[in-house]
């Protein structure tokens, strides 16, 4: 119960989904902004958007809704009133193996708690959080439980905290021939098992990832990063200056693992991690592992480089594929993100 204690005592005045929001319109045409305070609905006030450029204010509180964004809500902004991301919580418990009220069940991508298809979408100062538990459903096998799911070319999430287990993060594509790119800068994204994944072209700029602790007698108790990116695109997941720590036991953790879904058997999978501090709940000696034998990390495109910590020591190289200074400069926000530029921002 570890989560919902968690969420639960951030932010009083838990909100039903179907609630009717507060929406107050700013002064002005130019301005379209959106207000949700407790007793509101988040998904209420994306249904008011009705074109391009809206801003929607969360005030402080814990919204326990799904919220889904669809394609035509185009270059909308979601942020917490507060500067503080967890003064703003949605949060949600749903799993892949969750029943559907018509049948069948929700799978993978429709547990999340958060859906984006919008092209040019920015969230920022708030928590993302599905609090579904495995301890409470044993008889479930898909216990994937999303807090976020994305696509959509440019997504920029900015001090935004994703909290959940298994598949924290599906940072994602609109289609499987699409490069959407997407951006995460001063982000905090704890799970477990392949938390951040997908077939994004994204990069974490100093964002915190955490492992969590895991009541399990395997090793490794799970992985960071399970990218499935296509093999079209020249990247894949970028994260860079940023750290990870983990809640669990030294070497408990595998940095990634390449994911290559049923529906795609054509992908090569890309993570490169720089510039970052590994801490020693990752598994230095192996940091990668396989998720189907068929495909083994050694073909696929991982690399490290300029690593620092106890989980980034390399007592054996050829377990830790590193890029040389040359490779690296391939490897930056710029080359990933092109001429989308959200980094340059204040």
């Amino acid at each position: 119960m570890r989560r919902r204690t968690l969420l639960t005592g951030i932010a009083g005045g838990l909100v039903g989904a179907g609630a009717t929001p507060a929406l107050a319109h700013g002064g002005g045409h130019t301005r379209r902004v959106l207000h949700v305070r407790p007793g509101g609905s988040v998904q209420a006030a994306v249904d008011a958007v009705t074109g391009p450029g809206w801003t929607i204010v969360v005030h402080p509180g814990t919204y326990r809704e799904v919220v889904n964004i669809q394609a035509n809500k185009g270059e909308l902004t979601l942020r917490g009133a507060s500067r503080d991301p967890r003064a703003v919580v949605v949060v949600f418990a749903r799993a892949n193996g969750t029943p559907r009220p018509e049948g069948g069940t929700y799978g993978t991508a429709g547990s999340a708690t958060f859906t984006s298809a919008a092209p040019g979408l920015t969230v920022r100062d708030l928590t993302l959080a599905n609090d579904w538990l495995r301890a409470d459903h044993p008889d479930y096998t898909g216990t994937q439980a999303v807090a976020a799911y994305v696509t959509g070319d440019r997504s920029h999430f900015e001090n935004v905290r994703f909290l959940a287990h298994q598949d924290t993060l599906f940072a994602d594509t609109t289609a499987l021939d699409a490069f959407d790119r997407q951006y995460y800068r001063h982000c905090y994204i704890e799970g477990d098992v392949d938390f951040v994944f997908g077939r994004a072209r994204a990069v974490f700029d100093s964002c915190h990832f955490r492992t969590l602790r895991r009541e399990v007698s395997f090793t490794p108790k799970g992985m960071v990063f399970a990218p499935a990116t296509a093999r079209a695109n020249p990247y894949g997941f970028l994260a860079l200056r940023g750290r990870i720590t983990s809640g669990a036991e030294d070497a408990a953790y595998k940095l990634a693992r390449p994911w290559v879904p049923s529906y795609e058997t054509t992908a090569w999978p890309s993570l490169v991690v720089r510039d970052t501090w590994i801490g020693p709940g990752i598994d230095a000696v192996a940091p990668y592992t396989n998720m189907r034998e068929t495909y083994p990390w050694q073909t696929m495109r991982f690399r490290e480089y300029a690593n620092s910590g106890p989980g980034a020591v390399i007592p054996v190289p050829e377990n830790r594929p590193q890029l040389t200074a040359a490779e690296a400069g391939a490897h930056t926000r710029r080359t990933y993100l092109g001429n989308w530029r959200p980094y340059g921002r204040p």
